[in-house]
């Protein structure tokens, strides 16, 4: 009985309280406005030793608390400020806590595809929990699995459902548009968000011609002469697939090409490669900031989308209490 009692009384929570980390700071006043609320005051200290300091401004005893770090580049310092600052919560007895990942490092960890290597995903998720985090919410894992990989109940979302709305606007001015996927496994996913746009879907087939070495893209699967392309990915790295898929498409005849994805990893030389490519347009969100001076060399062809109102709507309904999936019909 005192089990049953004490289950029950772990879902009442206080207010919400939102708390930004260093990684993401535009994202994190977005979903802040949205919401009409504040953010609570911290202090993120870094020491001579590149050790961390979290140090709350204010008490959250009882408050349903919401963490929003995105953990891209520098991934270490990141992922330890997100850690740091959930212990810093649940030792100041928190009600719940809520980590909110706009994108998930490490997330092609996610199983041993060689001998002797780890499975850091699952390391990550491990760490998240352990540091006293509650729930989680991410947007579009690079794989499924990496959902059972926490023990912790959580939301993964996707921002393509901002992406749409954004392409059926636009696509009504294309000439027979088709998406493309540069990966045989994003096949599912191209498929639906062909379906969404109501356009065909291709597929290019590449593979490592050496072990450990770069892709290469060897056959389009479909047709796309004298037709506008919608590439779709989940994340662009260092832009390699992207090169490749380009001149094949170009190369079966290809009209203009609009690149759409929603992680903006962009390794060096990604932006290079991406100013240089014969690219309409690059859509993309806002999950990892892009450095000024990046977002100036792809000029205006670059397109920002804000994934603010979506976790801001998210994180609402988690408070109330109320359906995610009905927000996308689900």
């Amino acid at each position: 009985m005192a089990k049953q009692n004490k289950r029950k009384e772990s879902h009442v929570y206080g207010e919400i309280k939102l708390f930004a980390g260093t990684a993401c700071p535009d994202v994190a006043r977005d979903i802040a406005e949205y919401l009409d609320l504040p953010l609570s005051g911290r202090d993120v200290v870094h020491y001579s030793n590149d050790n961390l300091l979290v140090r709350l401004h204010s008490s959250v005893r009882g408050q349903d608390v919401y963490v929003i770090q995105t953990t891209s580049r520098p991934v270490h310092q990141n992922l330890m400020e997100l850690l740091i600052m959930i212990q810093t919560l649940r030792l100041d007895s928190a009600a719940r806590i809520t980590a909110v990942i706009p994108y998930l490092s490490y997330a092609r960890s996610d199983k041993k595809d060689q001998p002797r290597v780890p499975i850091t995903a699952r390391l990550v998720t491990d760490m998240i929990e352990i540091a006293g985090a509650d729930r989680y919410m991410t947007l579009d894992l690079h794989a499924g699995q990496i959902q059972g990989f926490f023990s912790i109940p959580g939301d993964v979302i996707t921002a393509f459902h901002i992406i749409i709305e954004y392409v059926k606007e636009m696509v009504s001015k294309l000439k027979d548009p088709v998406v493309v996927t540069t990966d045989l496994g994003f096949a599912k996913r191209g498929r639906n968000f062909a379906e969404q746009i109501n356009a065909p879907l291709a597929l290019i087939e590449k593979r490592r011609v050496v072990q450990g070495g770069p892709t290469e893209a060897l056959t389009l699967v479909g047709e796309v002469s004298d037709c506008d392309v919608i590439i779709v990915d989940d994340e662009v790295d260092t832009a390699g697939s992207v090169v490749e898929a380009v001149g094949l498409l170009k190369k079966h005849g290809a009209r203009n090409i609009y690149l759409v994805f929603v992680h903006s990893v962009l390794s060096d030389p990604a932006t290079e490669r991406l100013s240089s490519l014969p690219l309409t347009e690059i859509i993309t969100t806002d999950t990892i900031p892009i450095p000024e001076e990046n977002k100036a060399k792809l000029g205006d062809k670059l397109n920002i989308l804000s994934v603010a109102p979506l976790l801001g709507e998210v994180i609402r309904r988690a408070h109330e209490g109320r359906s995610v999936g009905e927000m996308f019909n689900e």
